[in-house]
């Protein structure tokens, strides 16, 4: 991480007065919360680098404990904004993933200060502080032209840099680094990935539409991966993945409950997270694929007895997959008398429901 960004750290989330640096604020500029977002970016920013956080750069916040700190809002708006900032704009800077404290599920940030620097101070480039001996840059250079250069060897001499002197945010006394040496095409514009993802919000959106489904403690870059896949080529969004998620958990109840299967001996176990997000279990649910079949009916006596006479009396013709399938089981029954095949029956035709329950389930399930 870059010595700039840890200077930043140093500057952010003063406890008694709300400061937001004002680069932050130009950034934000035209929104009208920006000020509640350089608010919000001042204090992750600055939490992301107290001795506290974890080894690998991850820290947890509250919602209500960011609104007592910038003061003046709500932990709703708070959460409204973090989620604004994190997927409207700054996506690939702030990784967020729910952790256990003490055993209680958390929101962890991580913040990624390289590209932080990145998109605050346009273009694409680094920020450093070089002051001449005075305190300030040096002016005779910018009087030379606005955007002078230098070249400076480094230790090994094999390679130089030029240092791009600016009048932006002066008063900050910033310097912009920039590598020379590279193909034209490093520094030509990248193509930006337009899809933005609130990973925390379609977490919280799957914890309280699946409750049934086991919990996700960390939205691994495996999954982060995956759930981008499918949202591109499916031009989902968060309102679109609230949806699909609701729909399993009215017409797909199958997919959230552990069922035996009495073949096997074994239990066809609930789905999870990582199953939902794959384009397998997608098409199924848009193609309603997935859907609860209409339970198989406890067919009563007469339905029974009507079809014994039929089928076993009359030698007639099976009208139903469930009578199929009784009818390939009964084949000693015309060796019987009656009274003694019916009874055979009975057990014959609840074996052939299970059979046929079990089937279909196996079949949503493959």
């Amino acid at each position: 991480m870059s010595r700039i960004f840890d200077v930043i750290q140093a500057l952010s989330g003063q406890k008694n007065v709300i400061v937001i640096p004002a680069p932050y604020l130009d950034f934000f500029k035209g929104d009208q919360q920006a000020h509640m977002l350089g608010a919000i970016l001042n204090q992750l920013v600055y939490w992301s680098g107290i001795p506290s956080s974890l080894n690998d750069g991850w820290f947890y916040k509250s919602y209500d404990e960011l609104a007592g700190e910038i003061r003046g809002v709500t932990a709703d708006q708070v959460r409204k904004a973090t989620n604004k900032l994190i997927s409207n704009y700054l996506p690939g800077v702030i990784e967020t993933a729910t952790r256990k404290v003490n055993g209680t599920p958390k929101k962890h940030y991580r913040l990624d200060g390289d590209v932080l620097i990145a998109k605050i101070f346009p273009p694409a480039v680094e920020v450093a502080v070089l002051p001449n001996g005075n305190g300030s840059i040096d002016e005779s250079k910018r009087q030379n032209s606005q955007i002078d250069s230098v070249e400076k060897p480094l230790g090994n001499g094999n390679e130089a840099e030029s240092y791009l002197y600016t009048d932006q945010y002066t008063d900050h006394y910033l310097q912009i680094k920039k590598t020379i040496g590279q193909s034209p095409a490093a520094t030509d514009p990248q193509p930006v990935d337009s899809l933005q993802i609130d990973y925390s919000a379609v977490l919280e959106v799957y914890h309280a539409t699946l409750p049934e489904m086991p919990g996700v403690l960390d939205m691994t870059k495996d999954r982060q991966t995956k759930l981008r896949t499918l949202w591109k080529k499916y031009d989902l969004n968060l309102e679109k993945w609230s949806a699909y998620l609701r729909y399993i958990s009215k017409k797909c109840r199958w997919m959230l409950e552990d069922r035996p299967d009495t073949s096997s001996g074994k239990t066809w176990r609930r789905k999870n997270f990582d199953y939902l997000i794959t384009e397998k279990c997608y098409l199924a649910v848009k193609e309603v694929r997935a859907d609860d079949l209409p339970k198989v009916p406890k067919m009563d006596t007469v339905t029974r007895q009507e079809a014994f006479d039929r089928l076993i009396l009359r030698h007639g013709k099976a009208q139903n997959t469930v009578e199929k399938t009784a009818l390939s089981m009964a084949g000693g029954l015309g060796r019987m008398n009656e009274t003694s095949a019916r009874i055979e029956w009975n057990g014959i035709w609840a074996k052939a429901l299970d059979l046929v329950s079990e089937s279909e389930l196996r079949r949503l399930a493959s």
